[in-house]
């Protein structure tokens, strides 16, 4: 049986980033994805626009980005607007941006 890994107390946002893109970051999502699933929680209410609902059911891979601080704030008062969570917007603003580039091309 494999030893369960937890991730350590960091410091700081780069010893957490090196931690996370080290082979036993990696392993520590594998097991996380790999472990079986608890019962399912009462289906949520969908919040926001079809085009939220769809991104939402649309499978997802975790990555780490790094934006200046002034875009994540300007995000986040966005997102307070509408309604929305932050990465919510964000990944509507990306996949906005990449259709459009999409029919650029």
């Amino acid at each position: 049986m494999k030893k369960t890994i937890q991730p350590p107390t960091f410091a700081n946002e780069d010893e957490e980033a090196t931690w996370w893109a080290s082979r036993q970051g990696r392993d520590f999502l594998k097991q996380k994805s790999a472990a079986p699933q608890k019962a399912a929680p009462q289906k949520k209410v969908a919040k926001g626009s079809r085009l939220v609902g769809q991104l939402n059911r649309a499978a997802s891979v975790q990555i780490a980005l790094r934006l200046p601080s002034p875009d994540v704030e300007k995000a986040r008062e966005l997102a307070t607007r509408k309604g929305i969570g932050y990465q919510t917007l964000l990944k509507m603003l990306v996949h906005e941006g990449l259709r459009r580039e999409a029919k650029r091309a």
